[in-house]
């Protein structure tokens, strides 16, 4: 499964990036997030890792993230697994643009149960989607 999206922010690639980088600040502007487990130590680089609770439709569940790559206010990406050996790969990009911010967000991932997953992926693929969209307006109001 697969999400893109870019989106304008009307802001610096730092201001941005502090604010996507800052695990205390996730949830002022992901949808789904629920909880940090402990507190990641910040500021976060290659390397650094968090365990994070996410909620949806309704189901809560457990990811284990870490930071591969990050080239400050350029390029992140985060690999994560989570229930049931599944995986999720995340990446942001920042590019800057007329006095703002090129926001590109990628977020892939598998479902769990095999073919039975694959079934339901339309499903929570609209649901993620639609979640991935408004995290980005979130955002977008918190930096702008």
């Amino acid at each position: 499964m697969r999400v893109e999206r870019t989106t304008h922010i009307a802001a610096s690639p730092k201001a941005v990036y502090d604010i996507v980088m800052d695990p205390q600040r996730l949830a002022d502007w992901v949808t789904i997030h629920h909880r940090l487990e402990g507190t990641p130590r910040t500021p976060l680089q290659k390397g650094s890792e968090l365990t994070q609770y996410l909620k949806l439709a309704g189901r809560r569940f457990k990811v284990d993230w870490r930071v591969i790559e990050n080239d400050p206010c350029e390029h992140v990406v985060w690999e994560g697994r989570g229930p049931l050996a599944t995986h999720a790969r995340v990446e942001y990009g920042f590019n800057s643009n007329n006095g703002g911010t090129d926001f590109s967000y990628v977020n892939e991932y598998d479902l769990p149960m095999g073919a039975l997953g694959r079934v339901a992926g339309r499903a929570v693929s609209r649901v993620t989607q639609k979640e991935a969209d408004g995290s980005l307006q979130r955002l977008k109001q918190l930096v702008e």
